[in-house]
């Protein structure tokens, strides 16, 4: 018996006025934000969630730099845990390995590699950040869900996930949720999922 195809899900931050990184390629402003018992709770829940993590190079560098650390343990132990633990996948046509646990790199066929491993998968597939990945993917149809998370901060210029694509992509409000901090959560289903 087949199983079900897994979602495959982008999870991302984007600031008031559309960007996933500034202008100098920093995330660290999605970080910014006070802490509240609400979005610490969510954090929480978060932290215990299973899925594939999938991340292009640069993204991965900068999650490899830092979730394995002993910074990281302070910061959010249980979130360290999970993503060190996590099964990972890293696409990058000029790495030579992946050295951080439980990740495997792949060179080619993007788009043919996700299909497989939503065919594959008994768990569902989550992007972080890599918005090269994302405008890669978002005009093929096989992203199923955009999780976004809004910070209440303007950049006035970076870069968006969406660089590049020259059509439309039709989506549907799945749900949304505001947090005392600020910060909101966006939730979208492509349209035809």
């Amino acid at each position: 018996m087949a199983t079900k195809p897994r979602k495959l899900i982008v999870f991302n931050n984007v600031s008031l006025d559309g960007y996933f990184v500034d202008s100098k390629g920093d995330m660290s402003w999605a970080h910014s934000t006070a802490k509240s018992d609400d979005w610490n709770a969510y954090n929480a829940a978060n932290a215990k969630a299973e899925g594939i993590l999938v991340f292009g190079r640069i993204t991965y560098d900068l999650m490899a730099g830092f979730w394995p650390t002993p910074m990281a343990q302070q910061v959010d132990a249980a979130m360290a845990a999970q993503m060190n633990r996590s099964q990972k996948v890293v696409f990058s046509k000029t790495m030579d390995k992946a050295s951080w646990n439980n990740t495997r790199l792949v060179k080619t066929d993007l788009a043919g590699e996700m299909q497989k491993m939503k065919q594959e998968s008994d768990k569902d597939i989550l992007i972080f950040g890599s918005g090269t990945l994302v405008s890669q993917l978002a005009p093929t149809g096989l992203v199923d869900e955009y999780q976004l998370i809004m910070i209440p901060v303007i950049l006035g210029g970076g870069r968006t996930m969406f660089e590049g694509i020259k059509e439309k992509i039709p989506m549907t409000l799945k749900s949304s949720r505001a947090f005392s901090n600020g910060n909101v959560i966006l939730c979208y289903d492509a349209v035809g999922k």
